[in-house]
């Protein structure tokens, strides 16, 4: 199976700035999509961003001009660098990759996994 790490979340002032990282590893053939989501106390999972394996991204219209999303396919890791962080940007940050693996039967098979989602905070 493929495992995510992330990296990067703590409490900033509005304003300021973080950059998440995620990494994934396992037994790894290739990653179609990694994206970021977040959920803030009491209110739903949001996708805030996403990048295929061809680099195209995309946007939640909250963090449009804020955040940016990259990849580094080589390390299997995906960066999320948050500008201009606002107090409604609080809330846990997860991770989500897809992609296909090398099975224990050998073959390949779809994967869909989290992260276990870091902590970010902003304080007016």
């Amino acid at each position: 199976q493929v495992q995510l790490v992330e990296s990067g979340g703590g409490l900033v002032q509005a304003g300021g700035s973080l950059r998440l990282s995620c990494v994934a590893s396992g037994s790894i053939f290739s990653i179609r999509t990694m994206d970021w989501y977040r959920q803030a106390p009491g209110k739903q999972r949001e996708l805030v961003a996403g990048i295929t394996s061809g680099g195209v991204t995309n946007y939640a219209a909250s963090v449009k001009e804020r955040f940016t999303i990259s990849r580094d396919n080589a390390k299997n890791t995906v960066y999320l660098q948050m500008n201009s962080l606002k107090p409604e940007d609080t809330g846990v940050y997860y991770c989500n990759t897809r992609g296909r693996f090398y099975s224990g039967s050998g073959y390949l098979a779809d994967f869909d996994s989290w992260g276990q989602g870091t902590q970010v905070t902003v304080s007016s």
